[in-house]
């Protein structure tokens, strides 16, 4: 099933995918998801804020993995419905709220928390955007507090990549290279302890297989195949990932609030 009500044509290319049915659309798969949890070293009872939570998936998974208290930051109101439907399906409601507002403005939120996590965010933010977000981001995180990030990568040619991802996935899409990440993280005061890179393969087979399990690689695979909306948008994007392979990846950073 996709979202009738979204124009597939000029939608941004991560509602294309969710509309194919795709759950994981971080651009180094679960697994680098996984380590970035791992630098994180949450435990229980702590307090993290994960910035545009969608469906609630990720809050789900930190509340119920680690025992930790998840405050989500969502901007569209359907998705605050559904995240809101998940956990309560969940029994999940004393440890995660999802809270309706715009990233932009998380100084309406009083309190502080022990981590900051943002996933594929900063990536879709222009290099003013991505500055005042960062310093926000340092705003609510207590001394010492970590901001866990995921996000895209241009090793090289920062601009052509930002020009054919703009124009394919319909959003200013700017990643960068992995020193002007921890380079403009270090400017809002978050200093980067750990990073990995790696290549991005949100669309490969294989990755999918690893991320969605084989019946939801199979529902995705036939929405993709049966709708020709779909298809179009997704073979667009996937030229270009092929294109800029060498270039394209996957960073994932762990940084401290100073």
């Amino acid at each position: 099933m996709t979202n009738t009500n979204l124009n597939l044509s000029t939608t941004s290319g991560h509602e294309v995918l969710a509309a194919a049915g795709k759950k994981y659309l971080r651009p180094g798969g679960r697994i680098a998801t996984e380590k970035l949890c791992q630098w994180a070293d949450f435990q229980p009872g702590e307090t993290v804020l994960e910035l545009a939570s969608s469906y609630g998936y990720s809050a789900i998974t930190l509340a119920q993995r680690y025992g930790v208290k998840v405050v989500g930051v969502e901007k569209n109101p359907e998705s605050v419905a559904r995240a809101r439907e998940n956990i309560h399906a969940a029994d999940l409601e004393n440890q995660i709220e999802i809270i309706e507002g715009d990233i932009f403005h998380l100084d309406s939120i009083p309190r502080k928390f022990d981590y900051v996590l943002a996933e594929a965010i900063l990536t879709m933010q222009s290099p003013p955007g991505k500055a005042q977000l960062l310093t926000k981001i340092h705003q609510r995180l207590k001394p010492g507090g970590k901001f866990l990030s995921h996000e895209l990568l241009a090793a090289d040619k920062e601009e052509q990549i930002h020009a054919d991802l703009a124009r394919v996935i319909r959003v200013n899409s700017t990643p960068l290279s992995a020193a002007n990440w921890i380079a403009v993280c270090g400017t809002a005061g978050l200093q980067v302890q750990k990073h990995q890179i790696g290549s991005m393969n949100l669309l490969n087979l294989r990755q999918i297989f690893q991320d969605e399990g084989i019946f939801n690689t199979m529902q995705i695979l036939w929405n993709i195949l049966t709708q020709k909306s779909i298809r179009q948008r997704v073979l667009e994007m996937r030229h270009v990932f092929k294109k800029y392979h060498p270039e394209l990846g996957y960073i994932i950073m762990c940084a401290v609030a100073q």
